[in-house]
């Protein structure tokens, strides 16, 4: 199983005149992170997108960018690219070169978004957002399987044999497809054939299961070999020496984020009682030491029916560069071997 670690680059939210020097050595630290996962053995490492104040990830392909300068072996994601307010035609161009400066190590996992501030960014509407997304993958796959394009939609001018260049190295350029909880997803990613990358962030994950299975069922339907149809899994977890301890790191950050966002949501307030609940065997946190997080990693693996990467969202409790760089070291040195010892 591939291991690995997403982020969305985490940014002081600050009112005061030092918030530009706050980022940039924020940025510096998380390129220090993809380093150190590179250092520590781990397969992959991820970088969102979002257009708000409290992420720094509005441009994540120049994140990857640099930090494809800085690793040797590490593979370079999104996590996840908004496709639908974006122009599939740069979307590829970024990634193509990206894959170019790396040597073959970038990927794609393109999806929605969980957060809605895009559209209205892009002068998109919300009414279009799974005819956008739609439209848009569409052409994004026709532009990674041809050099040559001729193309027509609603939401973009028509290519008439149009070549898009560059070309990556890979070929094919890998592309997930990042889902949450809407069935259509699942069956979308497997009838296309694309690996499939499932956000769990709340619940508990073996009840994702049914979904997983649609998600198997349509690729068989579609004439999609097994190993063709992989399954990712990305949720939020911290390694650190014990259990009590990396609680005790995580808990406050983790409530002070989650009960701001669920004030925009029409969520309630993080209570400790709820968190122990989400961290409990079958819950979706994995906050702990690293046998019981590489336990609970093959215990979820099995719970859908076999998955073939797991990542590691860690950047928002708050966490010091420090502890991060820590459980960064920790997952490559003793919860990866855990993972794969058999």
């Amino acid at each position: 199983m591939e291991i690995g670690i997403d982020s969305f680059a985490a940014a002081s939210v600050g009112n005061d005149k030092d918030t530009s020097t706050k980022s940039m050595n924020a940025l510096e630290q998380l390129l220090q992170r993809i380093e150190q996962a590179d250092k520590a053995g781990l397969d992959l490492f991820g970088i969102g997108e979002h257009h708000r104040k409290e992420f720094l990830d509005s441009a994540p392909t120049m994140i990857l960018a640099a930090a494809a300068a800085r690793t040797k072996q590490i593979k370079l994601t999104s996590a996840v690219t908004v496709l639908s307010a974006a122009d599939p035609v740069r979307v590829f161009q970024n990634f193509a070169t990206l894959d170019l400066i790396s040597k073959g190590r970038a990927e794609m996992v393109v999806g929605r978004g969980s957060f809605t501030e895009a559209f209205p960014l892009f002068g998109l509407s919300l009414h279009d957002y799974d005819e956008l997304f739609s439209e848009k993958l569409e052409l994004l796959l026709n532009i990674r399987d041809n050099e040559f394009i001729t193309w027509n939609g609603k939401f973009r001018p028509a290519l008439k044999q149009q070549a898009i260049y560059p070309r990556p190295l890979q070929d094919p350029f890998p592309i997930w497809l990042g889902v949450g909880g809407t069935p259509e997803s699942f069956v979308r990613a497997g009838t296309l054939g694309l690996p499939l990358m499932v956000a769990v962030i709340g619940g508990e994950t073996h009840r994702f299961r049914p979904l997983v299975d649609l998600y198997r069922k349509a690729g068989e339907k579609a004439g999609h070999v097994p190993e063709k149809l992989k399954v990712g899994l990305h949720s939020l977890g911290y390694v650190a020496n014990t259990t009590e301890e990396a609680v005790n790191d995580f808990y406050a950050g983790y409530a002070e984020t989650f009960t701001r966002i669920g004030k925009e949501r029409g969520w309630p307030p993080v209570t400790r009682e709820r968190f122990d609940a989400q961290n409990s065997k079958t819950g979706a946190l994995l906050i702990g030491g690293p046998e019981e997080i590489a336990e609970k990693i093959l215990r979820h693996s099995q719970a859908l029916g076999g998955i073939s990467r797991f990542t590691f969202q860690m950047d928002n409790a708050s966490l010091s560069h420090e502890k991060l760089m820590r459980s960064i070291q920790l997952i490559g040195e003793k919860v990866k071997p855990l993972v794969n010892k058999n």
